[in-house]
């Protein structure tokens, strides 16, 4: 290949051999191919939730718990707040009833969907 190349004002042309560049071969790709098999899934150790249990909406730990067994209580009411990667979340009663059994104790960790306590 010939270039032509200009230092102060004087023009050479040059000759330069270009070497290719050798490019590394993609591997084949398998898409949906016979595999090794899928491991087990796992299981959670969260306990079953009743239709009358408040569950966490996320995993985390309990900070507070702001209701006692045999609470009366109105919908929207702030019944504990979950800490979670330094937010606190509150949980809120869905309904109005009465507060009868707490599943859970203060700092105790909780997975989502885990029953905290059950409203009647």
């Amino acid at each position: 290949m010939k270039l032509k190349v200009t230092v102060n004002g004087t023009a050479y042309e040059v000759d330069v051999e270009v070497a290719e560049e050798e490019r590394p071969a993609l591997g084949s790709i398998v898409v949906g191919g016979t595999g090794p098999t899928p491991a087990a899934p796992t299981s959670a150790s969260v306990q079953a939730a009743t239709a009358n249990a408040v569950v966490a909406p996320l995993a985390g730990s309990v900070a507070k718990i702001l209701v006692n067994e045999g609470d009366e209580i109105e919908a929207g009411h702030v019944l504990m707040t979950l800490e979670a990667m330094k937010m606190e979340t509150e949980i809120t009663a869905p309904k109005e009833g009465k507060v009868t059994a707490i599943h859970v104790d203060s700092g105790e960790a909780v997975q989502g969907g885990q029953p905290l306590l059950d409203l009647e």
